[in-house]
């Protein structure tokens, strides 16, 4: 989500650029839009807002190999980025897990008090990182599969019905109605 919203500031300033400086080299780096076929919708042609989207279909990933390269790397480095960065931000890093663990009395067996925050700070980052970039291979294959909508909204769509199931469920177990078992 944060990838898409960082994409989406780039291709806005781009255009607003384009449109006002057409002809300004910096300007072309950064993003050429032109109008696709049949449509009064703008896409970048070249710059780089066009190697931030996505291939519109496997066929042009075919004839554009480089395009998809640069745009795979680019989602899976700025995933992985964002990843690791929201541990930071969101208060998830591997200090904020130990002092919780700890305030909970609770242990990873096999490790002590203090060597619990050198484990948690190797496995944390790293689980972070592999999981921005799991969710950058899933929002690029339903790019390139076509789906309706980016991959990343549909990651995010997923995930927002699944924590209202979630909320169903913990509502209908606290009230002693149908369980997730009967459903």
């Amino acid at each position: 989500m944060l990838q898409s919203a960082l994409a989406s500031n780039v291709f806005m300033i781009s255009q607003l650029l384009y449109r006002s400086f057409p002809d300004n080299l910096l300007v072309k780096l950064f993003g050429v839009w032109e109008p696709y076929q049949g449509s009064s919708q703008f896409f970048p042609t070249s710059g780089l807002a066009y190697y931030m989207t996505p291939p519109r279909s496997f066929v042009n990933t075919l004839k554009d190999p480089i395009h998809f390269v640069l745009y795979v790397a680019y989602m899976l480095t700025a995933c992985a980025v964002l990843s690791r960065t929201w541990l930071d931000v969101s208060g998830s890093g591997p200090r904020d897990v130990a002092r919780e663990l700890r305030e909970q009395q609770t242990v990873i067996a096999g490790y002590r008090d203090t060597s619990m925050y050198k484990e948690l700070k190797r496995i944390i980052p790293t689980a972070a990182v592999v999981g921005g970039v799991i969710i950058g291979i899933l929002s690029i294959s339903a790019d390139l599969l076509g789906a309706i909508g980016s991959g990343t909204g549909i990651l995010l769509a997923v995930t927002i019905i699944y924590n209202y199931f979630e909320t169903f469920a913990k509502e209908q177990a606290e009230l002693g109605g149908v369980g997730v078992a009967g459903m």
